[in-house]
């Protein structure tokens, strides 16, 4: 391989080809700002030390300093519909229950019982109740949180019921997901999600529903599994089959703040790295994933026009929603926010598909990756069925998933086997910690350093 020339500023190389700035420009309609003003700053260049990894002490800082002040998605407002609809969200020790109330808000509790600290309800459970009530003893809460009841009160004179309220969890609400932050001092879930409300309209995650929803147990720690997300450079190596009609070194990396990165992988042209050329009409043969698979009949490329144009069309005069002037890229590309520390949002019309990523109890280097596959809800009013969450193990295939397209769980089970690879190689290593990429990694290095700063605060 040709040895680039190094640029006299770290950070300033990137690959000489087509960029996806140049594919903008090239746009059928006029690019929205935030696509083609980038945000790239040059973090370092040192290496990422495998013990953030691999120790149970560093997890520890993590459970103690960061998870339990941080923003986190726990469901979608659909899992909510009714007065005491709940849904418990896990991560690590934590435990929260998320509950709709009968004005119709949407609370959340510590899910431990004021008396002595029970579960009131399982983790990763769901369901509806008229009350919250402790399995072990019947202390009863109101869907407010309110303490109404509990056997023997005359033995209890020195529990005064407005003091034992359950423990409230700050909520926030975007895109049709529900947060929680289990610190009270936090700031506002807009200020933290911040540029991403002001690139992406809420409606473009309000108007879908959960069609599949995977969770997917990994033998890795849980930042391994979420950075296996951030950078496109392991397409060319891990996916040669994406590279026929996707981006890979060619990916444009942006970050924001502490707690939103951001990538933009071009979609319906070869990668870089692809071998062998392709037409036109060929690229457009291979560019079916996620709903792009709806595609029912062979589309043509007409002479003088490309695959991503084409493409787009195809989704302005079938999607149901007005996409007359949004852009190809909006329509095709995979636009992948990153949100700290474990949630990350694509935004393009075509890839509508949500991560998150969470140590499983209170084990270093086991992980829960939570695979959401959104679709646009019926504009007839058509009746939607919101997808059950399907569990498996390490060893399971994502194709054994119902309703899964095979290609599309080839391509997970591509990435999860990295991930487990990745997490045992730490160990084997000699070497003692990660080289990055200045720019193509660069989320990585970003999310590391946000991290750094709640662990020493």
């Amino acid at each position: 391989m040709k040895k680039m020339a190094p640029t006299s500023e770290p950070g300033a190389a990137r690959f000489p080809g087509i960029s996806v700035l140049d594919l903008l420009r090239a746009d059928s309609r006029t690019v929205p700002d935030y696509l083609t003003q980038q945000s790239y700053v040059f973090l370092g260049d040192q290496d990422i030390p495998y013990d953030r990894y691999t120790s149970k002490e560093f997890f520890q800082r993590e459970v103690d300093h960061m998870w339990n002040r941080t923003w986190q998605w726990a469901c979608r407002e659909e899992h909510l519909p009714e007065a005491g609809d709940y849904v418990v969200y896990d991560v690590g020790p934590y435990s929260i229950l998320v509950a709709r109330t009968e004005s119709g808000q949407i609370k959340a509790f510590r899910n431990a019982c004021m008396h002595r600290g029970t579960k009131l309800k399982p983790s990763f459970s769901d369901g509806n109740a008229r009350d919250i009530r402790c399995p072990y003893h019947g202390w009863t809460w109101n869907l407010e949180g309110y303490l109404e009841s509990f056997p023997c009160e005359w033995d209890f004179p020195h529990v005064d019921p407005a003091k034992y309220a359950l423990g409230d969890v700050r909520v926030g609400r975007w895109g049709g997901f529900v947060f929680i932050n289990l610190d009270p001092n936090c700031v506002p879930l807009e200020e933290y999600l911040a540029p991403l409300p002001k690139h992406v309209n809420s409606k473009v995650f309000e108007d879908r529903y959960i069609a599949i929803h995977v969770q997917k147990e990994l033998n890795c720690n849980w930042k391994v599994a979420s950075e296996a997300f951030l950078e496109a450079y392991h397409v060319m190596e891990t996916h040669p089959q994406l590279s026929r009609t996707s981006g890979d070194a060619n990916t444009q990396y942006d970050i924001y703040g502490d707690h939103v990165n951001r990538l933009i992988n071009v979609a319906g042209i070869p990668g870089a790295y692809s071998r062998g050329a392709m037409t036109e009409q060929e690229i457009l043969d291979n560019f079916l994933i996620g709903d792009r698979g709806d595609v029912s009949e062979k589309l043509l490329v007409p002479e003088g026009s490309t695959a991503r144009k084409v493409m787009a069309q195809f989704f302005r005069e079938n999607f149901g929603s007005d996409l007359s002037q949004v852009s190809d890229s909006e329509i095709v590309d995979s636009i992948a926010y990153f949100v700290f520390p474990n949630q990350q949002f694509f935004a393009g019309v075509s890839f509508p598909i949500v991560y998150r990523f969470r140590p499983l109890g209170m084990t270093h280097d086991r992980t829960l990756f939570d695979l959401v596959i959104l679709k646009t809800r019926p504009k007839d009013g058509t009746a939607y069925q919101t997808a059950t969450p399907v569990r498996i193990k390490s060893d399971q295939s994502y194709s054994t998933v119902p309703g899964m397209d095979p290609y599309i769980g080839n391509v997970y089970d591509q990435d999860t086997g990295n991930m487990e690879a990745a997490q045992e190689g730490f160990l084997a290593s000699g070497k003692r910690g990660a080289t990055l990429g200045n720019y193509q990694e660069i989320r990585i290095r970003h999310m590391h350093r946000t991290l750094d700063k709640y662990l020493v605060e």
